[in-house]
């Protein structure tokens, strides 16, 4: 799995168990899921994103 498609899979994922956790356990897992959108807002702007660089260090090929 290259990159680009190993970061869209864990956003996706921190999203959906964010949302679930706020819906079953507390309503503050919510803030997750809103920091892992600003992140991804702010990627696009700046071009660098926190996770793509833990997966550069992991190996993981672009």
């Amino acid at each position: 799995m290259k990159l680009n498609d190993m970061l869209r899979l864990i956003a996706g994922l921190f999203v959906l168990v964010a949302v679930t956790l706020g819906a079953t356990v507390h309503p503050y897992w919510n803030f997750l899921a809103l920091f892992v959108a600003l992140n991804l807002i702010q990627s696009a702007f700046t071009g660098w994103c926190p996770m793509m660089a833990l997966l550069r260090k992991l190996g993981v090929q672009e």
